[in-house]
């Protein structure tokens, strides 16, 4: 019987909706699969059926089940869709070598999703020997087409950069502080966070977790107002928080497509941590 935690403070039935949840976007259970019954559920996880009722219909809600009827509930049959990164993340620091690399614009998204595995490492509901995390952004101080005010006025652009070289700072500071924590509180006995950063606009995001896990998704460029100096200055963004995010897992078959993206991935990362991008102290 896989019991839930008693001192995670969600209702039972959002527990059990995030269990299955991993456990689709993860492909623990396949797309296609058949889930197990009501009845085979409410055992596994020590709940009511209508417990397992109600988990069943947020997963319903957010597109990754389908039920068929007299047959029972699957998995939806869509590879490609979109995904969060939060089960992935939480799953991956289960394991005793936790490693995460991203390569993206303020890593705002990164300081969300990880807040919850640290909480658990907090309290002790997990307990990885080692983390390491390595941050790729852009560097702010270079002539970079984005982000960029509107008007094409130079200073305008200048100032727009360094307003979001102050918003990444903040976000890759609080990831830095919140996993070194962890080492100063003995709870990690390894824990190394790297920043480095390089002259290339901010147009894609990606996430390498463990090596054999990725996420990879476009920045799309919008347009809208933004405060700079007391100011509004209207100016071309990239959109960290509407880039779609697919999720690629490497099988360990060279011939696999998502092996082979997965790979690639991780060389190129590999190859611009190590010849152009330079260390971020601050």
């Amino acid at each position: 019987m896989s019991l839930l935690d008693p001192d995670d403070p969600r209702p039972p039935y959002q527990q059990v909706a995030a269990a299955l949840r991993a456990a689709i976007l993860t492909r623990t259970i396949a797309p296609g699969d058949k889930l197990p019954s009501q009845k085979e559920l409410g055992e596994r996880y020590g709940v009511a059926r209508m417990t397992v009722q109600q988990a069943l219909r947020i997963l319903k809600d957010d597109g990754l089940v389908t039920s068929r009827q007299g047959s029972g509930m699957y998995a939806r049959e869509r590879t490609e869709r979109p995904v969060g990164l939060r089960p992935h993340l939480e799953k991956a620091f289960e394991v005793d070598d936790v490693r995460i690399d991203f390569v993206g614009y303020t890593a705002e998204t990164l300081h969300g999703a990880i807040a919850e595995p640290l909480d658990k490492i907090r309290t002790g509901r997990l307990t990885p020997k080692s983390i390491h995390l390595r941050l790729l952004v852009s560097d702010m101080t270079a002539r970079l087409a984005l982000p960029a005010a509107t008007s094409g006025d130079d200073e305008a652009s200048t100032h727009t950069r360094q307003r979001m070289a102050d918003i990444g700072a903040r976000h890759i500071s609080a990831v830095r502080d919140s996993v070194l924590e962890l080492a100063d509180l003995e709870l990690v006995p390894t824990v190394t966070v790297e920043t480095r950063s390089f002259g290339s606009a901010p147009v894609f995001k990606a996430y390498v977790i463990n090596g054999d896990v990725a996420f990879f998704g476009f920045y799309p460029v919008v347009t809208h107002e933004v405060r700079v100096n007391g100011e509004k200055v209207s100016i071309f963004d990239p959109m960290g928080k509407d880039a779609v995010l697919f999720h690629y897992t490497d099988d360990g078959d060279p011939e696999s497509i998502e092996s082979t993206f997965v790979t690639q991935i991780r060389q190129w990362f590999d190859s611009v941590w190590n010849s152009v991008a330079t260390e971020v102290t601050r």
